[in-house]
């Protein structure tokens, strides 16, 4: 594979003013968005990269970290540096959207383990998020999502039990939670609110993503309302870091055409909550 590069027209210019570290990385990351490397495979050794390129190691060690940062590679100690798997997209704001609809505009399969799903009192935090005074009976839903077979996201849901008593006996490994209250509940969800923050795996969070212990994790918190401003659902994700990538959409005051005016009021008048601190 090397050869090639030793062959090839020359990837950095000497003339140009964007430093020769840039001009790597853009095109080795060419090389893994093209699918010439493919995801798990090992790229040259940062030696070869040095000789292929004409380039000093420093060059070819900050071009290799930058793509590291972005998630297109990763290291293994005594081992190399490999091709990451591509992150799984999701929508962050302006559509409400859940996993399941995320994964399949994708063209990805997504599946479900249910850990549990039982009605708790509603602890304090979780009452004040869905607007009802704690120890109200609240439906809490334990899932393991899967995208192609493999761990992706721990989730912990929790909705009103008066709004929806029976969903306790729905089968949520094969179904959309979203689509559930809206097809047969009759539950028009319009807006919400959702925080993110990084946080390191716990050992049983490791364990059900198949990951490292002290791995990074994304702790997404999110509050769905109704169309009448009430709450309908809090729920935690905890996202496996190394493949999952959140996407926000911003729209700018007078340039939204594509929301309704109800839409835009929404976002704009969302109810404070602490649920999130």
């Amino acid at each position: 594979m090397i050869q090639d590069y030793l062959s090839a027209p020359k990837v950095i210019r000497r003339d140009s003013p964007v430093p020769f570290y840039y001009q790597l990385e853009e095109f080795l990351k060419e090389q893994i968005e093209n699918g010439t490397w493919k995801p798990g495979q090992q790229i040259p050794s940062e030696a070869e990269l040095c000789e292929a390129f004409d380039v000093s190691r420093t060059v070819v060690r900050q071009a290799l970290n930058e793509l590291v940062h972005e998630g297109l590679l990763y290291r293994r100690k005594g081992k190399g540096t490999f091709v990451a798997e591509p992150k799984i997209r999701e929508s962050l704001v302006q559509h409400l959207t859940g996993f399941y609809e995320d994964t399949v505009a994708l063209g990805l399969q997504p599946s479900t383990k249910v850990l549990g799903q039982k009605v708790i009192p509603a602890p304090s935090k979780i009452a004040d998020g869905l607007g009802i005074r704690g120890g109200e009976p609240v439906l809490m839903i334990d899932r393991l999502r899967f995208v192609d077979g493999e761990p992706i996201v721990l989730v912990i849901t929790y909705v009103p039990q008066k709004i929806c008593p029976e969903l306790i006996n729905e089968d949520l490994s094969t179904q959309s939670l979203y689509a559930i209250l809206e097809q047969k509940y009759g539950l028009e969800l319009v807006y919400g609110r959702r925080t993110l923050e990084a946080v390191a795996a716990t050992e049983e969070e490791a364990k059900l993503l198949e990951i490292d212990e002290g791995d990074p994790i994304i702790l997404l918190r999110s509050i769905s309302y109704l169309k009448d401003g009430r709450p309908i659902e809090y729920f935690k994700a905890r996202h496996r870091g190394d493949r999952s990538r959140f996407e926000v959409e911003l729209v700018r005051p007078g340039q939204a055409e594509e929301l309704s005016p109800e839409d835009i009021l929404s976002f704009k008048n969302l109810p404070r909550s602490n649920a999130f601190s």
